[in-house]
């Protein structure tokens, strides 16, 4: 039997910390503008020693009745003083433990644990604990741990050069951090030229104050653009510290990650629990080569501002090297291919969007001109910044559209699929497959063409989605998948 560490009263005390508004309205009422009000104060003082000692008793015996039990086959929890509450999570049914030490914790011999299983729906661990070194690590004995004689000897230390490309690519957007500040930059010269144009107009006198005025502005633009600038670099430097001294080990049956530097965070994952894997790429990384694999598991990953990241960065034609427990192979083709007949799928709205630009600029030129001729330059800059990100859709979709596929290999599923402007290779057993959905609408009926959407279980509402497949392989691929189905019955689930 284990107590969670002292630490935790602290929290317990603070559900009722409303109680302090007694000794809030007893100063309130004692308030006055004399020498004796400090005087007065005091004499009450024990009424309020006695508030706040009672607001720590009662984190005192939430945390004395606060009980963790270990057995063979279970962990327990029993909390709650009128009301008991006891949690049962049987071991064999942990997806997800994780051991987190950070630095200000670590000075008192804390850590918080928390197991996770595949119950519930939201990303919240089933178990969640503060406790000491010494409980810790009797707890984590009856976890599943890598053996060191299975372990897969391909699969190395992720380099220093790879998780400073994961935290330049994954951290808050840095293409979209970049155009948003290069807009502010040069927009803020365009301003300030334009304004200085049409007060040049105004006489001598007031030349001095206007000069100060016009200053501020271009000044302005610079401080919005630095700002989102800054914003990705602190981005950039928190998922450095967060993800550095990464290490793996994986088994036939377990994985371990660790990695970070203020707050050290362990993760056991059992492999059969995996849902699936996502290998992300962005459309510079799949010019280069590189993908970032990423594990879907219940409580992998499931606090806030942390991704389900497996390995940073890391070169496409090594990614199978070390994974094959998890069913992830390099090399394999795709099967069902998007089909260029079917390039509409694809490509028709971000051309549309790109097309538009032009003869909108055009037609809000002409009124630009005849009211306001000095903001011609601005819209001509404004067009020129609305193009750029739509003609970079057009290319991420065209490269989606020569890479989009499913093929079936042992008992995996593979998918190659894009959302927005990331590219996802999600690689699954067929038995996690819990939906699938045909989806064919008029103009793709007489062209014998559909779009397959498949779901796999996990605690999120995620699908990945194939456009411009040929009917018949839509079919084949949801007969694949035990599910027998014709368009007229598009959607079965499992």
């Amino acid at each position: 039997m284990y107590h969670e560490h002292p630490l935790r009263i602290l929290k317990y005390s603070a559900k009722n910390i409303w109680l302090l508004i007694f000794p809030f309205i007893r100063g309130l009422r004692t308030y006055h503008f004399s020498k004796d009000f400090f005087y007065t104060w005091i004499q009450g003082a024990w009424k309020d020693l006695l508030v706040i000692g009672a607001i720590i008793l009662f984190g005192l015996i939430r945390w004395f009745f606060s009980i963790i039990d270990v057995h063979e086959n279970e962990l327990i929890h029993r909390d709650g003083v009128f009301i008991r509450v006891t949690t049962h999570v049987p071991l064999a049914n942990i997806s997800c433990s994780t051991v987190e030490n950070p630095v200000h914790l670590g000075a008192f011999g804390a850590r918080r644990l928390s197991c996770d299983t595949r119950a519930g729906i939201f990303k919240t661990a089933d178990l969640k604990m503060l406790v000491n070194e010494s409980t810790c690590a009797a707890i984590m004995k009856h976890i599943p741990d890598t053996a060191e004689k299975n372990k897969a000897a391909e699969l190395k230390r992720p380099s220093w050069l790879s998780i400073l490309l994961f935290s330049v690519f994954f951290s808050s957007g840095f293409s979209g951090t970049v155009y948003v500040a290069m807009f502010f930059f040069k927009g803020g010269d365009i301003a300030h030229d334009i304004i200085s144009m049409s007060l040049s107009t105004l006489t001598k006198e007031t030349a001095k104050l206007t000069d100060k005025l016009l200053l501020k502005i271009p000044a302005m633009a610079l401080v919005i653009g630095a700002f989102f600038i800054g914003s990705w670099f602190v981005s950039f430097v928190v998922n450095l510290l967060r993800y550095a001294g990464f290490r793996i080990e994986t088994d036939n049956k377990v994985m371990k990650v660790s990695y970070g530097i203020l707050n050290r965070v362990e993760y056991r994952i059992r492999l059969s629990h995996v849902n699936y894997t996502d290998l992300r790429q962005n459309l510079v990384m799949k010019l280069m080569g590189a993908v970032s694999l990423n594990v879907s598991c219940a409580g992998y990953g499931a606090v806030k501002n942390r991704l389900p990241v497996l390995m940073p960065v890391k070169k496409e034609k090594d990614i199978g090297r070390g994974l094959e427990a998890m069913g992830i192979v390099g090399g394999v083709q795709n099967t069902y291919k998007a089909r260029i007949a079917g390039a509409g799928s694809y490509l028709l709205l971000p051309i549309i969007a790109a097309a538009a630009v032009h003869p909108l600029y055009n037609a809000t030129r002409g009124l630009v001109i005849s009211f306001f001729p000095k903001l011609e330059e601005l819209l001509h800059f404004a067009a020129v910044m609305a193009e750029i990100p739509l003609i970079w859709f057009i290319i991420v979709k065209a490269a989606a559209l020569l890479t989009s596929g499913i093929t079936f290999y042992d008992d995996s599923i593979l998918i190659r699929c894009s959302k927005w402007n990331s590219f996802h290779t999600v690689v699954g057993d067929r038995k996690n497959v819990v939906k699938v959905e045909v989806e064919q609408n008029l103009l793709q009926r007489m062209s014998k063409r559909c779009a397959v959407s498949i779901w796999f279980g996990s605690e999120e509402y995620k699908r990945y989605k194939v456009k411009a497949l040929s009917e018949a392989d839509g079919l084949k691929i949801a007969e694949t998948l035990g599910c027998g189905i014709s368009l007229r019955n598009t959607e079965i689930s499992r």
